[in-house]
């Protein structure tokens, strides 16, 4: 197919601007600088063990990350490759990665923008050892004036915005061919990167997620964690065409979001790591700034819904940069359905001699 006829990301982009007439261009540019930090990671994610040091003992970075996770090598190198990328454009206030504890300013020699970026550098590292599929995932928002008139200081603070308040947001897929999935509000695209001209392809136009499905993705080892609603959803799952939900479900764990959210944005799906019981201090695995929002907005202009759960997650106000939250998203009526069951009445458990049997019972 001749290269006129697929946009690249970059005519993509400019298509976009002009639809505001006076917009600068900087987004623009700083979506350009991501799309080359991904291409980066993507290339140091192909070369495996063959890009490390032959002297290092193990494929790990040996540090611990705010997270309290064991970095691997490249969680190291992804974090620095989005950082030296984006930091020297103008284009950004400051930053904020899962790899780091505080905000990253915007050196001083380099001017300050008027957007931040935050971002998981690369979700699902702990797939490298089995070559599974990895990814990165990126929001961006505006910082606020004083910041970029260099007023004041960047702090924690500047970046505790709602979901709703996301300029932007997207993710890069690192599988079998690279994938950057991107939304500036007006809908989803998807991109296949062309490892020929080292562009980004226009593949995938006006990505929309199947309202109903058959498929889910949650990890079973936490069942016995689960919340009831949570296990009443499964167990309708599992009884198939013999239990209230009428159909066969199939289920899906990857162990990486990236690559759950994308299975979902091609074929209809919901993807689940809610609240549970397994750690009281903690409300959920996921990070609501770099992880559950992206995604929830990714989701929500592909027509699908993201939630707690309780509540539609782009309307959360976060409290802190690495604050964690449950979450649930994909197709809309299957997360309304969760939702549903998270609203209604406790239900009173069965006499033991009639109760319904689960696979995932206590």
């Amino acid at each position: 197919m001749p290269l006129s006829e697929r946009q690249t990301l970059t005519q993509y982009l400019i298509e976009q601007r002009r639809r505001f007439p006076g917009a600068s261009g900087e987004l623009n540019a700083l979506l350009l600088d991501v799309a080359i930090a991904c291409k980066g990671i993507a290339r140091a994610v192909a070369q495996g063990e063959l890009g490390a040091d032959p002297a290092s003992a193990n494929a790990d970075a040996g540090d611990v990350n705010v997270q309290g996770e064991v970095q691997k090598r490249l969680d190291v190198i992804s974090n620095q490759m989005f950082l030296r990328q984006t930091e020297w454009s103008g284009n950004l206030a400051g930053m904020a990665s899962e790899e780091m504890a505080q905000p990253y300013p915007i050196p001083a020699r380099y001017p300050r923008g008027k957007y931040l970026l935050v971002f998981d550098p690369l979700d699902g590292s702990s797939n490298l050892d089995v070559n599974g599929a990895v990814g990165s995932i990126f929001s961006i928002l505006r910082a606020p004036p004083e910041v970029v008139g260099a007023h004041r200081d960047l702090t924690e603070a500047d970046f505790l915005q709602p979901g709703t308040c996301q300029v932007a947001a997207g993710y890069a897929l690192y599988g079998p061919v690279t994938m950057l999935v991107l939304s500036v509000g007006s809908g989803v695209v998807g991109f296949t990167l062309d490892a020929h001209i080292g562009e980004f392809k226009l593949t995938h136009p006006n990505i929309a997620v199947p309202e109903d499905a058959n498929e889910f993705a949650i990890n079973t080892s936490n069942s016995r964690f689960w919340e009831p609603p949570v296990k009443r959803y499964i167990d309708e799952c599992l009884a198939g065409r013999s239990g209230p939900r009428g159909k066969d479900f199939n289920m899906r764990w990857i162990a990486s979001m990236v690559a759950e959210a994308h299975r979902i944005l091609m074929r209809g799906g919901v993807f689940m790591y809610p609240r549970d019981t397994k750690d009281p201090s903690k409300p959920g695995r996921l990070r609501l700034l770099y992880e559950a929002n992206p995604i929830g907005f990714i989701m929500e202009q592909a027509g699908g819904r993201a939630s707690t759960g309780r509540q539609n997650v782009l309307g959360v106000a976060p409290s802190s940069l690495h604050q964690r939250i449950g979450l649930v998203f994909g197709s809309r009526n299957e997360v309304e359905r969760i939702e549903r069951y998270h609203q209604e009445p406790a239900r009173k458990a069965p006499a033991p001699l009639f109760a319904e049997r689960s696979l995932f019972r206590e």
